[in-house]
């Protein structure tokens, strides 16, 4: 009788627990816990020593893994809340509708940023930008512009907002802004909201001498134009055909069996590969899975962009190397087929093609190992491929450069602060833990 009691009682009691695992894993649900990504304890996802390299069968992707820059922040017993899985499903569409409601407001008392557009999207459709409407980011364009809302409303009232805020801001972030672009006197239109208010900053003897100078100068004379707009780069050259498919997560045997994390361009050999948003040269040389291919990193060290399977024997701009900065749209290499081999510069790959990566890193235990984010970048291609980077080619050298050169202003602060970093003797940042030539 007392084993049947206690049999039963046990029962219960494991119904109990098991009831409440489930309704405390719902609350997780519905707090955004889940759909967050977020693990509140870093110290339990630390590798225990060391990272898996690019040439070992880790969960790298099939052409590697990151390396970028930023401080040391994983450190034992500390609780910390930090994504760790990022699902990126904007479409082209709504990239490019919410990139020119950003442009189009700049100036103005309501600005509106891209970013919190498509993350308020995202926290309505839950990530899954197939609902997305044009209506829809019309509808919340026009309550923020009335003052009807507010970003910091939004954060408080949409479940998941700011999730969505800070993920899909670790992908788009550094591809809109402020940045100078050269431009001739004549056979060149140009337009800019800026130029007007720095002229009219400047004293009357100065433009005087200015509008004296630009009369002597004879057409075709190079001057700097402020702009704001879209300033990241298809990672292809303008005129150089290309062709691709969403090939992200397709399954991949060189070596071990895993999924394709990265986007596959088809094209020529010899096509000049741009940099898609302006940063440093964290990783150069030779990987066995990715052929001869350069790693560079943004300035604020979340993401890290991955270019391979780079041009036999003449796979990078000459003049770079690591720790090189790159400005969005300067070419920095050329696409070919190396790779698939621990022997240096073999072409191993059938198809001549660029691997472009892109991961994100929001712990310095996600830069390499088991909890790297690589996201899927083919809609952002698509995006980016309405600002390709003309390019002309030295005869002399065999090397190809931008048609116009730009000035940004990260780019510029980032010079800067390395330079009084040298100057007054302190420490420099973290090297990357790939930055060496491999």
């Amino acid at each position: 009788m007392n084993r049947q009691r206690w049999k039963k009682y046990g029962f219960t009691a494991e119904v109990i627990v098991l009831t409440l695992t489930a309704v405390l894993c719902w609350k997780d649900v519905s707090d955004g816990a889940f759909a967050a990504g977020r693990n509140t304890n870093a110290a339990a996802d630390v590798p225990d020593s060391g990272t898996i390299g690019e040439e070992s069968a880790g969960t790298n992707g099939e052409e590697g893994s990151a390396a970028g820059s930023g401080e040391d922040s994983a450190t034992e017993n500390v609780e910390k809340d930090y994504i760790k899985w990022v699902d990126f499903h904007v479409t082209s569409e709504a990239m490019r509708q919410a990139c020119a409601y950003d442009v189009d407001t700049y100036g103005q008392e309501g600005h509106l940023n891209w970013v919190d557009l498509l993350a308020y999207l995202g926290a309505r459709y839950g990530g899954d930008f197939k609902q997305y409407k044009a209506k829809d980011m019309d509808e919340i364009a026009d309550r923020l512009q009335k003052g009807e809302t507010t970003v910091e409303k939004l954060s408080a009232e949409v479940k998941s907002f700011d999730y969505y805020r800070e993920a899909y801001g670790a992908v788009l972030d550094g591809l809109v802004g402020e940045y100078e672009i050269e431009a001739e006197n004549e056979g060149q239109e140009v337009q800019s909201r800026d130029s007007q208010e720095v002229q009219n900053r400047d004293s009357q003897a100065e433009q005087g001498r200015k509008e004296d100078q630009n009369d002597q100068e004879s057409p075709g004379t190079v001057n700097w134009t402020k702009k704001y707009g879209l300033k990241g780069f298809s990672p292809i050259a303008k005129s150089f055909p290309y062709n691709d498919y969403d090939d992200f997560g397709v399954a991949r045997s060189y070596g071990y069996k895993r999924e394709h994390l990265g986007h596959d361009m088809m094209g020529q050999t010899g096509t000049p590969i741009v940099a898609v948003e302006s940063g440093y040269v964290s990783a150069m040389g030779w990987n066995q899975y990715g052929g001869w291919r350069l790693g560079i990193s943004s300035f604020d060290g979340r993401r890290y962009y991955y270019y391979a399977h780079l041009r036999q024997n003449f796979p990078y701009c000459k003049s770079l190397e690591v720790g090189s900065v790159v400005q969005a749209g300067d070419v920095i290499g050329y696409m070919g087929r190396t790779g698939y081999s621990a022997k240096e510069n073999v072409n191993n790959i059938d198809t001549t093609h660029l691997h472009f990566g892109l991961q994100l890193i929001f712990d310095e235990s996600q830069r390499e190992g088991n909890h790297e984010i690589w996201v899927d970048v083919y809609e952002l291609v698509k995006f980016l491929y309405k600002n390709q980077s003309e390019v002309v080619r030295d005869d002399a050298t065999k090397e190809w450069s931008r048609a116009m050169q730009i000035k940004d202003p990260e780019a510029l602060e980032y010079l800067k602060s390395a330079e009084e970093k040298k100057t007054t003797g302190g420490n420099t940042e973290k090297q990357p833990a790939d930055a060496h030539t491999r």
